[in-house]
């Protein structure tokens, strides 16, 4: 499902326009942006956590060339863990 299905679903099951569920999807992920990028964490009983986690920096290997290694920066990354109901819907 790509963002325009996704805004028609959710008009369709909102009884918005599609413009209106446009807005609304459009704030909900910005807000979730913001608050990761301010290091909050947001849960949604039974859906799920979005969260940041802090990345070590590491050495990998070079995928073009194998033998070189390389030096990976440290970083924070998004992270998104499923709910219970979210798991028990997905598993039914």
């Amino acid at each position: 499902m790509n963002k325009s299905e996704l805004i028609a679903q959710i008009a369709e099951k909102s009884k918005l326009t599609k413009a209106e569920a446009t807005r609304a999807l459009d704030a909900f992920t910005s807000t979730v942006v913001e608050a990761l990028v301010d290091g909050e964490k947001i849960q949604l009983v039974g859906f799920g956590t979005f969260e940041t986690r802090q990345r070590k920096a590491r050495s990998g290997r070079n995928p073009r060339n194998p033998e070189e290694t390389i030096d990976i920066p440290a970083s924070i990354a998004p992270v998104f863990k499923a709910g219970k109901n979210l798991k028990e819907a997905v598993n039914k």
